[in-house]
């Protein structure tokens, strides 16, 4: 057993001159840090006075299930033969809020759209999503499960 550990740096940027003095009078903007990478600029979803224009926590944790199933989707296929050539997710998600203004995931639902080089690796590609959602870090840490509603294309040869 290896233990990874990971280290992030949460900055509030969102005082406006009087802090959290009342709950309409600060940002919910912050930045998130880790080193040597690019600094995401964030906010609560507007629906809790956030800025639409910054990622917030949901989207990020949406982010971060979809991309680690397609990382190790793609691990999968390389290892079998299946030769991806294109995989996007439109990934979506329910967070259910309750009457005292907290909330929890209900249901994540991956869309991942892969397109193969080949017809034969059809089959594999579409089987391989399961062992990804077995192996991903963030799946197998949350209290759901993880859906998924696959489509595997051919590429047309040119």
């Amino acid at each position: 057993m290896k233990n990874h550990h990971y280290k992030t740096t949460i900055k509030w940027t969102g005082n406006k001159g009087t802090g959290t003095r009342g709950y309409r009078d600060y940002e919910r903007s912050h930045s998130i840090s880790v080193e040597n990478k690019t600094v995401i600029e964030g906010s609560s979803d507007p629906a809790f006075r956030g800025d639409k224009t910054k990622h917030n926590p949901e989207d990020m944790f949406l982010s971060s299930v979809s991309s680690c199933h397609m990382l190790w989707y793609l691990h999968f296929c390389s290892e079998a033969g299946v030769i991806v050539t294109d995989y996007i997710d439109e990934a979506t998600g329910i967070m259910e809020e309750t009457a005292n203004g907290s909330g929890y995931f209900t249901e994540v639902t991956l869309h991942p759209i892969v397109t193969v080089a080949e017809e034969s690796m059809i089959e594999k590609a579409k089987e391989l999503h399961h062992k990804a959602n077995q192996f991903c870090f963030i799946a197998n840490s949350v209290n759901f499960s993880v859906k998924h509603i696959p489509a595997v294309l051919v590429k047309l040869k040119k």
